[in-house]
């Protein structure tokens, strides 16, 4: 299979029919001008469209939570000091001190927090519902998901979602493909002697480049390994715990190489963004080959 708009396309021909389409492919194939595209199976399908479902959840429960916190705002109602916004105790406290004296006002107030709770509900069904697919999962996707938690920042639903965006990982023939394949990469325009360099590329996938920049943020703390992180990585392999602890120390000590030099801190988190996508490689091709040879050994 291949991607057909990533074909090349000749200026100013205006003619299509079936036969020069395949003289065109006949041609850029053997040229190697055609790029292959992988093919989700059942499972990587169905996987990826219960995680965007979460994540389309996720969405409407921050657009419900602007709703309410706009009209709270709006009226001067401010949280007692000391409650964290969306809090336990900051949505009793809306329940139970927030009220106004037009009914109009009073059904706005509960319509928009019902949404909230709504939310709430449907995020906490969907992440229950994400936990029995991988427990059901095939060896191989299991193994990668558990592989992957090891990582510090990304706990199961980031891992699915890695998993569900990319497919199989050793597909990718290197880290830099991988890189390239989440839209991370600085943008080139370079000719002779002169080098321009960009922003990054954003032409990949944007659901994993998401994931990725939001994990990469654990790593301004100093390397450490804490009860709930050392609970996931009992089920990995040595070999991906020491992946794990060698991405610590190269991205904590990156991220404070580039703030000493100035950089903001969200150009810096996505230049260590880039670079866990290669842990996260290494990671995927490890577990997804550990499994192969127990696979073989086991037939």
């Amino acid at each position: 299979m291949v991607a057909p708009t990533l074909g090349p396309v000749k200026s100013g021909e205006r003619v299509k029919t079936d036969r020069r389409d395949a003289l065109k492919l006949a041609r850029n194939y053997r040229a190697g001008e055609l790029t292959a595209v992988w093919v989700p199976d059942a499972e990587h399908e169905a996987l990826r469209d219960l995680v965007r479902a979460r994540e389309a959840a996720k969405k409407d429960q921050l657009r419900a939570k602007h709703r309410l916190g706009k009209v709270l705002l709006r009226h001067g109602r401010r949280p007692p000091t000391g409650v964290k916004p969306w809090s336990l105790k900051y949505l009793a406290w809306v329940k139970q001190e927030v009220h106004f004296e037009q009914p109009a006002q009073e059904a706005t107030l509960l319509d928009y927090l019902h949404e909230v709770e709504h939310a709430q509900e449907r995020i906490a069904r969907l992440d229950l519902a994400i936990e029995e697919v991988v427990k059901l999962a095939p060896p191989k996707m299991k193994a990668v998901i558990e592989g992957l938690q090891a990582l510090r920042g990304i706990a199961q639903v980031a891992a699915v979602t890695i998993v569900a965006e990319l497919g199989e990982v050793s597909r990718f023939t290197d880290a830099r493909q991988l890189m390239g394949y989440g839209g991370i990469v600085a943008s080139e325009h370079s000719s002779g002697e002169s080098t321009r360099r960009g922003g990054i590329t954003k032409t990949g996938n944007a659901d994993l480049r998401r994931v990725v920049i939001e994990a990469a943020w654990a790593y301004r703390h100093r390397p450490t390994i804490g009860e709930t992180l050392q609970k996931r990585q009992q089920r990995v392999s040595e070999e991906v715990r020491e992946i794990a602890w060698k991405a610590q120390h190269r991205l904590h000590q990156r991220y404070r190489q580039l703030t000493a030099r100035g950089k903001v801190k969200g150009k810096v988190v996505t230049a260590i963004g880039r670079e866990l996508l290669g842990f996260i490689w290494a990671i995927g091709v490890q577990a997804e080959t550990t499994q192969k040879r127990a696979e073989r050994l086991a037939a």
